[in-house]
């Protein structure tokens, strides 16, 4: 299904909810999109676990070269 098909029926069934529940699934929708955007941070954290397992690492001197901290 494409994402417009999948659009369509999410408003409809918003507009089926009762007036008073409108905040709660707000926050329900609110905590899935948080909960799914989680997991590009573990695959990074995978990826730089990985990374430093294997001592694919730079010196700190290294990354912080060129870089005005003052």
């Amino acid at each position: 299904m494409s994402a417009r098909v999948y659009e369509k029926q999410i408003a409809k069934e918003i507009e089926q909810m009762p007036k008073e529940y409108l905040s709660n699934l707000l926050k329900i929708v609110r905590l899935y999109r948080e909960s799914v955007t989680l997991n590009p941070a573990e695959e990074s954290f995978r990826q730089g676990w990985k990374e430093a397992m294997h001592d694919e690492t730079y010196p700190i001197a290294d990354l912080w070269a060129g870089i005005d901290a003052e």
